[in-house]
């Protein structure tokens, strides 16, 4: 059983730091946070308690296990800040089984953890939740000693910065060449345009290899400076951390109502304001992009449906723009017709046709013999879901793995019929601009 107790507390913290700052080697911790969205951002530490699941049903799975687990707990009254009072942690690997390569070992194929401790800051105010797991012989004295151990542990702390002038060499080099990259697009071009099917998403990896071990505290901090808009995580798991700044929300339950975002289709940002917008409306225009949303955008449509009264879209895709690529996004709204969780309609979205492929069935078991990587957590889903069900899980996008001084960096892009192998591999360089400049030195 598992008994929780929330409390405000100073508003001067950050939440982030004091975890960072906080956590113990191996214990799980994370931190989540979107700056723009009214300086929303949950950090949490340790583990109170956590649930596993692999194959096909782990999110439907999961979702039942964590609503028999909170059925069961003690808590106060739920706090009014998304992800405040009893929390869980999700991570959700790209394939059902997970990462089978030895550095995704310690990040399952479908993970909710309870943390022991979590930070919630929402417009302004701040709230710690202290959960812990709760046996009918434990000695009460014991267990308040724990709980008072583990909160004595925290403090007020500021996030690392990364070092502006780092010494040694820094080298960057791709699992596979290049035109390792480009030969499969090619080939999944010819494969699309004999109709086998519309779509596929192919990814890279990237490696840095640095003089000394990343700090993922530095890295975080730059990344939500640099990327405000963006859901900007870091999930620590045994001594490797998983982290990027991602722009694309798989689905927010809030009560009967759940929204997503269809989100394909890329150009480059220019610091010229004119250039910028030029690319923008090239963008909105082109014919190639539009296509490639348009099948995200129907395959979240159809998804949702069964579990809602009414499903809705802008009738138009709309500019995302982030600090240096910009997107087409269509919004999407359903109101549903029963209490259906948060990761259960996760499980029914994923992978959405932005990092999967339309058909799945077809395009899916065709990604990794064509990438010749091993996604792992990469384009998975990374967020929360609360005791009442609700929560929030974002596409684990521009990401990257880091354990010691190797930082695994990851990027896709949609293929589709008109696609040309070198201009997507170029746009995978956008995406990897994201975190390349801050891991290489």
């Amino acid at each position: 059983m598992l008994a929780s107790v929330t409390a405000a507390v100073a508003a001067t913290l950050d939440p982030s730091a004091v975890v960072i700052a906080a956590r113990g080697g191996g214990e799980p911790w994370c931190c989540l946070e979107q700056p723009e969205r009214e300086g929303l951002a949950l950090a949490t530490l340790g583990a109170a308690h956590e649930l596993r699941a692999s194959g096909g049903e782990r999110f439907g799975s999961l979702a039942a296990d964590w609503r028999a687990l909170a059925a069961a707990a003690f808590r106060d009254q739920p706090g009014s800040a998304p992800g405040s009072g009893l929390v869980a942690i999700a991570g959700f690997a790209f394939a059902p089984d997970g990462g089978r390569a030895p550095h995704w070992r310690a990040f399952p194929p479908a993970v909710l953890t309870v943390p022991e401790v979590s930070l919630v800051r929402h417009r302004g105010a701040l709230a710690l939740t202290l959960t812990v797991a709760v046996a009918p012989d434990d000695d009460p004295e014991a267990m308040l000693a724990r709980a008072e151990h583990r909160l004595g542990e925290l403090r007020a702390a500021a996030l690392p910065l990364l070092d502006p002038a780092p010494i040694g060499v820094y080298s960057v080099a791709s699992a596979a060449p290049p035109e390792h990259y480009e030969a499969a697009v090619a080939r999944a071009v010819e494969q699309i345009r004999a109709g086998s099917y519309e779509k596929v998403v192919l990814a890279r990896e990237v490696d840095v290899h640095a003089p000394i071990a990343f700090d993922p505290g530095a890295v975080l901090g730059a990344l939500r400076a640099a990327f405000p808009t963006c859901y900007v995580f870091c999930v620590g798991r045994g001594e490797a951390a998983f982290l990027g700044a991602s722009p694309e929300l798989l689905v927010r339950r809030e009560g009967m109502r759940a929204s997503s975002v269809a989100l394909a289709g890329s150009t480059r940002r220019s610091a010229d304001p004119a250039v910028d917008d030029h690319l923008g409306e090239r963008l909105l225009r082109s014919e190639k992009d539009r296509s490639e949303q348009a099948i995200v955008a129907r395959r979240i449509e159809r998804a949702l449906r069964p579990y809602s009264i009414w499903v809705t879209a802008a009738p138009e895709p709309a500019l995302v723009r982030v600090a240096n690529i910009q997107h087409l996004g269509t919004p999407i709204r359903a109101q549903l017709a029963g209490p259906h969780a948060a990761i259960e309609l996760a499980g029914a979205l994923h992978p959405t046709p932005a990092v999967g492929g339309e058909p799945l069935t077809v395009a899916g078991p065709l990604i990794p013999a064509l990438e010749g990587i091993d996604r792992g957590w990469y384009a998975g889903a990374v967020g929360w879901t609360d005791a009442e069900e609700d929560g929030e899980l974002c596409v684990a996008l521009r990401c990257a793995l880091l354990e010691g001084p190797l930082a695994r960096c990851y990027a896709g892009v949609g293929v589709v019929a008109g696609s040309d192998p070198a201009a997507e591999l170029a746009e995978t360089e956008v995406k990897l601009g994201a975190l390349l400049p801050l891991l290489a030195g």
